[in-house]
């Protein structure tokens, strides 16, 4: 199909709470500079995109918390993603029919900067590469933190952002690398990332560095319990709307603890000075090329089903880390 005609693809479009379509959209013709990307594999990402769905996006972020090629507006309706890797069908003689990764929404076909593709590498398939934004995201927050070898490690909340956390710290030499959280499913992942599993109440305190990621009060309040004297608690969570309550009144204060805010939105302060989001994200990809990662991946959905089956991927008792999408004709993926 050639990328100077103008086609119509199928989208994801969230279009009230708990409510979601797939809608027909004009793909225009390429235009100067601009690549057309026929989709092969995505990822919903359960926390974010949940929240989106249920409406939760606090009206003070609706401007930050705009995904870089979303459509629509918040509340609803809205085209929301950031996961999807795809190959190239038209465009400069150099990515033609390279796999790349993007920051794009569901959606089968659609044309993109070529500044915007980022080509995998060749030891990332299709489908592990749908790890890429959440990868960025650790990686982000392993630089906020700063552990280092031979530290005690807790990571409180075992989904996708706290596994790929658990993932990095875990190479570091020496490192005790514990993942908490109340799913003892949840051990058999940790074990084969290189780190041990604890339950809230069983988990070691004294950590010389926590990261919190389950987005739950009860989740912060170990999380704060679990640091030792003066450590770093790196809060990866995020609440939409609401108010969350944190033990502030028991031992943060006296502990001197330190509560820290890690988000992708901006390079982490130890690295912005040399470091563009390209080249994080680049860093990010490269770091998908370990087969262990596919552990983190559920059976992927087809595209065509998603609409009927959101309300299963985003039950907290799925037990699903990772959902990724397959899109029509892409077998290669997998």
């Amino acid at each position: 199909m050639a990328g100077n005609d103008a086609i119509e693809a199928s989208a994801l479009w969230y279009t009230g709470p708990g409510r979601a379509e797939l809608r027909r959209e004009a793909v225009p013709v390429l235009g100067p500079g601009e690549v057309r990307v026929r989709a092969l594999a995505g990822a919903i990402s359960r926390g974010t995109e949940r929240l989106v769905q249920a409406g939760r996006v606090p009206k003070s972020e609706y401007e930050r918390m705009r995904a870089p090629f979303m459509a629509g507006a918040f509340p609803f309706p809205v085209k929301y993603g950031y996961a999807t890797v795809g190959r190239i069908e038209d465009g400069p003689a150099h990515l033609q029919d390279r796999d790349v990764f993007t920051l794009y929404p569901h959606q089968t076909r659609f044309n993109l900067s070529a500044e915007a593709v980022h080509p995998l590498p060749a030891q990332v398939t299709p489908l592990r590469a749908v790890l890429a934004a959440n990868m960025e995201t650790a990686l982000n927050a392993v630089w906020d933190g700063a552990p280092g070898p031979a530290d005690r490690i807790a990571i409180v909340g075992g989904g996708l952002l706290g596994l790929l956390v658990t993932y990095l710290c875990a190479g570091l030499p020496g490192a005790e690398v514990t993942v908490v959280d109340i799913d003892p499913s949840r051990a058999r992942l940790a074990s084969a990332l290189g780190a041990r599993f604890a339950s809230p109440d069983a988990a070691a305190a004294e950590c010389d560095v926590v990261f919190h990621a389950s987005a739950s009060a009860a989740g912060l309040a170990t999380a704060l319990r679990l640091a030792g004297e003066e450590a770093a608690v790196v809060e990866l969570s995020w609440y939409g709307e609401g108010e969350i309550a944190a033990p502030f009144g028991e031992a943060f204060h006296s502990r001197r603890l330190r509560l820290i805010s890690s988000q992708v939105g901006k390079v982490a302060p130890s690295h912005r000075p040399r470091w563009s989001y390209g080249r994080r994200l680049a860093a990010a990809l490269a770091l998908l090329a370990d087969p262990v990662l596919d552990i983190l991946l559920a059976p992927a959905i087809a595209f065509g089903d998603l609409p009927g089956r959101l309300a299963d991927v985003f039950s907290a008792a799925s037990g699903v880390v990772c959902q990724p999408i397959l899109y029509p004709g892409a077998d290669q993926a997998r």
